[in-house]
């Protein structure tokens, strides 16, 4: 009884593969798979690798901290002069100073106003200018050839060594009635002031560039076989436009002094004749005036001397 039961389990567990069929027990069917759930959608989380359209381009802050550095620059490079300005404005107003004889600056800008919508400004500056920017390409032209020849040849300098020391510790205003008196008072002797004046710095600046270059430079470019013009133009010249320029914008300031005293003899045009003229007629506010335009032109002039100086100097490391 016990034998024919245990054979229909066991023919049931078996299955298919142990050969033997249960035909009075058949398997119940599969039950079905439960049904998945969708996965959640899940949205990307907001960081630098997913920006939102909202959110500013990357290049306007950079560009904001290039105007506040900018900004930070010019405020500290003007906080002097605006100091000065309020100062020269409020002395005057407090009585710290006589404005007879130092106008607040409010009242030297109305009267620099003034000369300039009557046309005298104009007028007087474009005839400094000429003169002092002639006298100044003279010097530069005739300067910077002389002394690199003097600074290269060595017999040259022994020769004129002693004649230039003797001039150039001559001061040029002490030359300036000579100068009157063999050229008369017209542009000529303006001019030739402003020559005289301006040769000494670029000429002395240029000689001692010439000395002072890298020997070690010379003698590799002289190992090269290189003709002297070439070692002029490949190592000379570059490494002496420092100092050539040194000279070059102090005579530019001198072009500039020399003349305004050069035009307050003889002359009937000019800054310099503005300020005496303003100073006879007891225009205090116009004398401060051309003052203060000649010192906009000195600034204006060494920062295009800069200017070129850099552009000429772009084979530079800086340091």
């Amino acid at each position: 009884m016990s034998t024919a039961a245990d054979t229909k389990t066991t023919a049931a567990e078996a299955g298919p593969e142990s050969g033997v069929h249960a035909t009075h027990a058949p398997a119940p069917p599969p039950e079905p798979a439960p049904a998945r759930e969708p996965a959640p959608v899940r949205e990307p989380a907001p960081g630098p690798s997913a920006p939102s359209a909202a959110a500013p381009p990357a290049a306007a802050p950079a560009a904001l901290r290039a105007v506040a550095r900018w900004l930070r620059a010019a405020a500290l490079r003007s906080a002097a002069i605006v100091a000065l300005l309020v100062l020269w404005e409020t002395a005057p107003r407090l009585g710290l100073v006589d404005s007879t004889f130092l106008p607040p600056v409010s009242e030297v800008a109305a009267a620099w106003w003034e000369l300039a919508g009557n046309g005298q400004l104009a007028e007087h500056t474009q005839a400094s200018l000429v003169r002092s920017f002639g006298g100044f390409g003279i010097a530069v032209v005739v300067a910077v050839p002389l002394g690199l020849l003097i600074g290269w040849y060595r017999p040259v300098a022994a020769l004129l060594g002693p004649l230039l020391e003797v001039f150039r510790n001559t001061a040029a205003l002490a030359l300036l009635p000579v100068f009157v008196l063999l050229l008369g008072i017209g542009e000529t002797s303006k001019v030739s002031i402003v020559v005289y004046a301006c040769v000494w710095p670029i000429l002395l600046n240029t000689i001692s560039a010439v000395g002072n270059a890298d020997p070690t430079l010379v003698r590799l470019a002289r190992s090269m076989d290189l003709s002297t013009p070439r070692l002029f133009q490949k190592v000379i010249l570059p490494a002496s436009v420092p100092a050539v320029f040194t000279g070059i914008r102090l005579a530019g300031a001198v072009s500039i002094l020399v003349l305004v005293a050069a035009e307050m003899i003889g002359a009937k045009a000019g800054l310099g004749y503005l300020i005496n003229a303003s100073q006879f007629n007891f225009a205090i506010p116009e004398m401060y005036a051309g003052i203060v335009t000649i010192s906009a032109i000195g600034v204006a002039f060494n920062q295009l001397l800069i200017t070129v100086e850099r552009r000429l100097s772009l084979w530079r490391v800086p340091a």
